[in-house]
């Protein structure tokens, strides 16, 4: 756990200044078809500091946290704050006040458990695959723990001590087609806390494993969807992660100045009014969000930002320097991966809000389309045009589900796409699983409910 080195600094704060000290912890066991092929842990720490001056910032880092250390980064991270502001000379006014305080760690640092307990539950649940799921021609299991602690000191907003532990097990399962062909699937299975608090024996995900089955065993009856823009419903995680990808990272306004869509389309309508949109700081729908953030690595206090309200664009996310340039308070959006890394305007928990339609409505509604269930992978950019996998999906054949589809392709251009909603369904599913990239990795959260919207589809 992270001793404070930084207040005794903070009387040499000269000009605005952001002090952290963090630690990255990271294990990872692999398995793969009863083989251990990964075994591995690795811990990333050290402080930085950053300095904001006349409009441009000075940033320094080192690897050893220790009094000595924290003072030379300072010294540093000052000079190079200095060095731009006489060579850049933008003359920019100090960054705006925001509400101070002090938070401390609202989850508390284990004691690292042994490399042991996850090895022997990795091995433990790849057995049980493997002898209850008998038609797979491959699997692998994957426990990933990350554990992040940071401790910050800033002239202006709020200090805190915070510590986010995360534990993951991924689930790939690989049949045949009956003509040779490879088919996968992947489970993600993600929890907010030490592996040890969530995951005791493998039995316990029977379920979410044979649910991950019967969709393999689906999928390997595949059909090609017919390509064009046809009436679809999308589950809540594939229309999360399309709002995130293709809507959250739009308005973030770091890219909003590089020429991102969203800029010329604030207070316009940007989608239909059925879709209400909100990048939650870290409590939504009466619980806590699947990555709480309660404080930013610029000190500012987190709160939701409304991103689109029914149909309207309504705001971007910032860091201070870019909510002074739109004169708007910060909401706590500029967040850091590791020690090394200044602050960017990153999402938090971003989600499409639930509606009122269920979802079985939502699929007899339609007389031929597709139900779209999983993504793999995919790709947007701040034109708001993107392209995303469809891993797994279904016919849909006069209000009934049909045949599975084999892998496909969606696309179109998000605010466009969005308009063309006419349901949206009153359950909410949230996924945290992966990481988002953005010149460096960032843990997020995502989901919402499913939509039905006109899409274009990928055939043959």
């Amino acid at each position: 756990m992270l001793t404070d080195l930084l207040t005794a600094h903070k009387s040499a704060f000269k000009d605005y200044t952001e002090l952290r000290a963090q630690i990255n912890t990271t294990r990872q066991v692999s398995f793969l078809a009863g083989n251990m092929v990964g075994n591995a842990q690795s811990s990333q720490g050290g402080v930085s500091a950053r300095v904001y001056k006349g409009g441009t910032y000075g940033f320094a880092s080192g690897a050893e946290y220790s009094n000595e250390s924290v003072k030379n980064v300072l010294a540093a991270a000052t000079d190079n704050a200095l060095f731009m502001d006489k060579h850049v000379n933008k003359k920019k006014a100090s960054l705006p006040n925001v509400k101070g305080g002090k938070f401390e760690l609202n989850k508390s640092a284990q004691n690292d458990i042994p490399q042991s307990i996850l090895i022997d539950y990795a091995k433990a649940l790849d057995n049980m695959i493997a002898e209850k799921y008998k038609k797979l021609i491959s699997r692998t299991v994957i426990i990933n723990c990350l554990d992040i602690e940071k401790l910050l000191t800033v002239s202006d907003g709020a200090d805190s001590h915070w510590y986010q532990p995360r534990s993951m097990i991924y689930v790939f399962m690989t049949a045949e087609t009956d003509d040779g062909i490879p088919v996968e699937l992947l489970k993600p299975i993600c929890r907010h806390g030490h592996f040890n608090e969530h995951f005791s024996d493998p039995a316990l995900l029977t379920e979410e494993l044979d649910k991950l089955y019967e969709s393999l065993m689906h999928k390997r009856e595949g059909i090609f969807p017919d390509a064009g823009v046809r009436k679809c419903v999308m589950h809540p995680d594939l229309a999360g992660m399309l709002a995130h990808e293709a809507v959250g990272h739009t308005v973030e306004a770091d890219l909003v100045l590089g020429g991102s869509v969203a800029g010329h389309n604030l207070g316009k309508k940007v989608a239909s009014e059925l879709i209400s949109m909100t990048d939650f700081a870290h409590s939504a729908f009466g619980k806590t969000c699947p990555l709480p953030v309660y404080v930013d690595d610029e000190g500012t206090i987190a709160e939701d930002a409304v991103l689109i309200e029914n149909g309207i664009l309504k705001s971007f996310l910032h860091s201070k320097e870019t909510a002074q340039h739109f004169g708007v308070a910060p909401q706590g959006n500029a967040r850091a991966f590791t020690f090394s890394d200044e602050p960017l305007i990153r999402m938090r928990n971003t989600v499409i809000l639930p509606g009122k339609s269920k979802l079985e409505d939502m699929i007899a509604s339609i007389s031929d389309g597709y139900y779209l269930v999983k993504t793999g992978n995919g790709q947007a950019d701040t034109t708001g045009e993107f392209m995303f996998s469809v891993d797994l999906g279904y016919e849909i054949k006069n209000g009934k589900l049909g045949r599975p589809i084999r892998e496909t392709t969606i696309s179109g251009v998000a605010f466009e796409m969005l308009k063309t909603v006419d349901m949206v369904s009153d359950d909410m599913h949230w996924d945290s699983s992966g990481f988002c990239g953005k010149k460096q990795p960032m843990t997020v959260g995502m989901g919402g409910p499913a939509i039905r919207c006109d899409i274009n589809i990928g055939g043959r």
